[in-house]
């Protein structure tokens, strides 16, 4: 059990390394809110690769909490933070609002709130890092990403291509590779109803790596619905 002291100080740890890769890919820091922190890019200077520096900010963010963060806290006999990001684009409106006493320079619109509802929608998938399919268009070449799911978000009617990052484009290992096919194999399986054939592609792909949050996620529905179909 922590000590509110503790608590805090690894708290602080935690956001002033986020922070430094926010601003390493030069992103503009909206706010912290608790043990979260909102960014966002091309304000108040244009970016044409905003999409792009927010997704490599997230690869980044995840890969110091795994190779830096964790062992430290580790030694030192610390709780393990673990992360979820959430990363949407769309038009927004941006500049300084509040009261007549305090100012907030942010954004606000649409975008903003998915972008909130694919940070808690990680959650489900055992993901990390989820986009929407409009940061999608824009990194295709440049990140390497897989497809989960069409979600429906609350207060939309509209569905929204969903997937998750992974890394740069070029850096995935053989194995990763691998797996990817697998579960890539299972969701067209899946999505033909098939759920005997998707289950066995996603328990290979789970052989693999037993962590994999979106295969085992799905070996969960297609239990269900070779049970009772949706």
């Amino acid at each position: 059990q922590s000590t509110p002291e503790e608590l805090v100080a690894m708290l602080n740890d935690y956001l002033d390394a986020m922070t430094g890769i926010i601003f390493q890919h030069e992103g503009t820091l909206d706010k912290y809110q608790g043990d979260g922190i909102m960014a966002f890019w091309t304000a108040p200077v244009d970016q044409a690769d905003h999409a792009y520096r927010a997704c490599c900010a997230a690869i980044d963010s995840v890969a110091c909490i795994r190779n830096d963060l964790h062992p430290r806290w580790k030694t030192e006999g610390k709780p393990l933070l673990s992360i979820r990001i959430g990363v949407n684009t769309g038009s927004m409106i941006v500049g300084n609002m509040g009261s007549r006493t305090r100012m907030n320079y942010t954004v606000m619109g649409d975008p903003v709130n998915l972008a909130s509802r694919l940070e808690s929608a990680n959650k489900e998938y055992g993901t990390r890092v989820m986009i929407s399919e409009f940061v999608m268009e824009h990194v295709r070449d440049r990140i390497a990403a897989r497809e989960l799911d069409v979600l429906r978000v609350k207060g939309k009617v509209k569905p929204v291509r969903v997937y998750e990052v992974l890394a740069r484009a070029g850096t995935l290992n053989q194995e990763t590779v691998k797996l990817l096919d697998l579960y890539n194999a299972g969701l067209a399986f899946y999505r033909a109803g098939r759920w005997r054939d998707a289950l066995d592609a996603f328990a290979a792909a789970v052989k693999l790596c037993k962590d994999d949050g979106p295969s085992n996620m799905y070996i969960r529905r297609c239990r269900e619905f070779m049970v009772s179909s949706p």
